[in-house]
């Protein structure tokens, strides 16, 4: 039906949310009105890039250390692995992250929440996996913000991330949340994702990860392609 998902299931779509979920307004007015249309894919869509060393710095996926001083907020370390559908790593991925300050503030001209910006976080990383799949960030959790999808509306603490995969038919864009947050349950975007896939978007929090006197550590491992992918993000249409 139109605003439904492509069922394909060799790329996971009933993973994703529908393209029309009402409750997340935005969707309201970008869902497609009539059938899609799904064309061959070629050569193009069945490569993606590949990234070498040179793709990041060294403070690329330590977003604490990117400017003269220390940013302020719940240090945290987010690590986990990019694997295939059938728990293959997936070495040489880039992985990219963004997100808000410990305020719920991004650094950006367009937001205009009214918390303050941090001049010592930029809130943007990436990093490569490496030969086990693994990636690793160290960053802030991000705060909460208002957004205006409904009255007293909240979204969730969550960090926004992005990989090409494979080839172009496995672009992600995803966000990953924390557990135990309150907002989850009453936030239309993650709400938007079936029932049954919403687990993989909360990261768990870990001990292993967890560094003593310095910061608590999140695993989040991503699934690209396959049956049983990591959703994808409504905002990525």
């Amino acid at each position: 039906m139109p605003g439904a998902r492509i069922t394909d299931q060799r790329y996971g779509a009933a993973a994703d949310p529908p393209y029309l979920y009402p409750d997340y307004v935005g969707t309201r007015l970008r869902a497609p009105k009539n059938p899609l249309v799904i064309l061959p894919h070629t050569l193009t869509e069945l490569t993606a890039p590949v990234f070498g060393e040179a793709a990041v710095t060294g403070t690329d996926g330590d977003l604490t250390r990117q400017h003269d001083g220390e940013p302020i907020g719940e240090r945290v370390i987010v690590s986990g692995r990019v694997l295939d559908d059938d728990g293959r790593p997936l070495r040489g991925q880039l992985v990219e992250i963004w997100q808000a300050n410990a305020a719920g503030r991004y650094r950006h001209a367009t937001d205009t929440h009214p918390a303050p910006v941090d001049p010592n976080f930029s809130g943007a990383g990436r990093a490569l996996t490496d030969d086990d799949g693994t990636y690793r960030f160290v960053t802030i959790k991000p705060g909460a913000y208002p957004w205006p999808n409904h009255p007293n509306a909240w979204r969730p603490n969550h960090i926004h991330f992005s990989l090409f995969g494979r080839a172009f038919t496995e672009r992600l864009v995803t966000q990953m949340y924390f557990p135990g947050d309150p907002l989850l349950a009453i936030d239309p975007i993650f709400q938007s994702v079936p029932a049954a896939a919403r687990t993989r978007l909360v990261a768990e929090f870990s001990t292993d990860l967890t560094e003593p006197d310095w910061a608590l550590g999140y695993r989040f491992d991503i699934v690209v392609g396959g049956r049983n992918p990591t959703p994808g993000d409504p905002d990525d249409d």
